[in-house]
């Protein structure tokens, strides 16, 4: 069972940036200009700390999201997938014309009680 998936135009934006860029985390930003988008950045390039957790791997590149936000997530499963039209971010997707966003739901029973049993 995953906490995050990502659809398949989303995946083939993300084989595109690995192609050019290399190794790459996805951060789920909290808010402010970028308005709590998935955010896809070089690894190096993102300063990830104790407070950042890894809710898994979409398409070979680590997921994250601040321990505070995910508290506030902790029942949903993340899909993430790509749109058209600029975003207010570094995202690496936004010189293409696209933004990364996330589409969530609350998560099954079955979801819910594996993740509490980790």
């Amino acid at each position: 069972m995953t906490r995050v998936d990502i659809t398949e135009r989303a995946a083939k934006v993300v084989k595109q940036l690995k192609a050019k860029h290399g190794d790459l985390i996805f951060h789920q930003s909290g808010g402010c200009c970028d308005g709590s988008a998935p955010m896809i950045f070089e690894k190096d390039d993102m300063y990830l700390d104790e407070s950042d957790i890894l809710l898994g791997e979409v398409e070979g590149v680590n997921f994250y999201m601040n321990q505070d936000q995910f508290e506030y997530w902790k029942h949903t499963h993340l899909t993430v997938d790509v749109t058209e039209g600029r975003g207010a971010s570094f995202s690496l997707e936004i010189p293409l014309g696209l933004r990364f966003l996330i589409h969530s739901r609350l998560l099954t029973e079955a979801e819910s009680s594996f993740f509490n049993s980790k």
